[in-house]
């Protein structure tokens, strides 16, 4: 979607044991990706090399500082347990913005 950009990176404040399985399940059934056999894990934000770009979620969560060039807040719903209708909603909209970003990074020094 945009890894002709930018690397991606996904890290948590307190990350949990295992990835939540509706993401796993949902990213396979979109996108056909298997986020386990991929290696995908869950990270703490130290777990993270240097970054140019910090997104963060929202969810209420507050995030400690992390040095970056551009930094955005997407502010989006956590969708656990609120079913796939839900869960596909918030995968749209960031489908959408990583696609905003994208285009943002392009006309930018930050992107490739």
């Amino acid at each position: 979607m945009a890894s002709d950009v930018f690397d991606s990176y996904s890290a948590g404040t307190t990350p949990k044991r295992t990835i939540n399985p509706d993401a796993v399940r949902l990213v396979k059934e979109r996108y056909g990706i298997d986020m386990l056999a991929n290696g995908q894990h869950n990270k703490a934000l130290t777990d993270l090399p240097q970054v140019d770009v910090v997104i963060t979620m929202g969810c209420g969560v507050q995030c400690p500082s992390l040095p970056a060039q551009m930094r955005q807040d997407w502010g989006l719903d956590d969708p656990t347990g609120l079913g796939d209708d839900k869960f596909n909603q918030v995968i749209d909209q960031l489908e959408e913005r990583v696609k905003e970003l994208k285009e943002a990074l392009q006309t930018t020094k930050l992107g490739r």
